[in-house]
């Protein structure tokens, strides 16, 4: 079973797509919202931590350490980074867990374990995965309830998130079936561009026809707002701060502000609604599910594939 509070895998199999900012800068957005946060730093390039400006002399334990050493606690490796957010740090022998994992027994359950017996005193806990799908990776999803896949509107990372889906689907067969895709975050985002609009029409398309199937993305939506493109999310990782830190009024540090508030109001609401990413409230009757591409607007969507078309490299993880 996944952990008895709310915990969101931020997930994606390509590196570079605002993954790790989406991990530090909402996890401190939530912080600053009253919510005490935990955030787990699974990826071995350790970057999160980096972000969070932990100093060498705060660790005595890691990640990689709950996961080897059976005798080492949560309690043992939580590190306060700032007022309500704690961190687990990474560590570059991360890299070197799946081979010694891969003898065990129970191996993609250790993280969970571990984590348990202090997960009460959160409200929530974000786990930001290594751009791969091992046993890692894996680890986290046995002891989430939710994923967030951040991405670029391109057309080839469709194609990234129907293979990414289809990974969640084994594993909620597997080893947690309380697992759901809930959300999209948008990074680095060009709005104002043709093929910016043209992917989120065909990523919310794709996602409305998983609506009331058994698929685990079917209750997933497109969340906003988006994150604009901003150097300034670029820049403060280098200081060691979130973006609140750097700089707290910037477009970067609004957009996730305004992630925050809007994902609040969709939690606290009832089961019987759904707050949209704009923060108006709205009917919901399923779930959303995998995108296909229209390769010219007055093309009906294809349902079966992604058909991809062009891809972009991102500037920060």
């Amino acid at each position: 079973m996944a952990l008895p509070v709310r915990t969101i895998s931020l997930l994606n199999q390509k590196g570079g797509v605002g993954k790790t900012t989406t991990t530090a800068n909402l996890g401190a957005a939530l912080a600053a919202a009253g919510q005490r946060v935990l955030l787990i730093d699974l990826d071995p390039q350790a970057h999160l931590t980096l972000h969070l400006g932990v100093e060498p002399d705060q660790i005595t334990r890691t990640v990689y350490d709950l996961l080897i050493e059976p005798d080492v606690t949560a309690e043992e490796a939580v590190i306060g980074a700032r007022e309500n957010l704690d961190v687990i740090v990474a560590e570059v022998d991360l890299a070197a867990a799946e081979s010694e994992l891969a003898g065990l027994d129970r191996r993609e359950q250790i993280l969970r374990e571990q984590i348990r017996p202090i997960a009460g005193r959160y409200d929530v806990i974000m786990v930001d995965c290594p751009p791969s799908l091992g046993l890692l990776t894996l680890n986290a999803l046995a002891m989430s309830r939710e994923v967030f896949v951040p991405m670029q509107a391109h057309f080839l990372a469709l194609q990234g998130v129907s293979k990414l889906l289809e990974t969640v689907g084994l594993v909620c067969r597997s080893v947690n079936p309380e697992l759901r895709v809930t959300g999209i975050v948008l990074c680095m985002h060009e709005g104002q561009t043709t093929l910016a609009k043209e992917v989120v029409d065909d990523l919310e398309t794709f996602l409305e026809q998983a609506r009331g199937t058994d698929v685990p993305w079917r209750d997933c939506r497109v969340l906003k707002p988006a994150i604009r493109r901003n150097i300034k999310l670029a820049e403060a990782p280098s200081f060691g701060q979130t973006i609140l830190d750097y700089e707290p009024w910037c477009p970067g540090a609004m957009d996730y502000r305004n992630l925050a508030d809007n994902l609040l109001k969709s939690w606290t609401a009832p089961e019987t609604e759904a707050i949209d990413t704009s923060g108006d409230e709205v009917e919901e009757n399923g779930s959303p599910e995998i995108i296909t591409l229209r390769r010219e607007a007055s093309e009906p969507a294809e349902t079966d594939d992604m058909t991809t078309r062009g891809t972009s490299h991102q500037s920060h993880g």
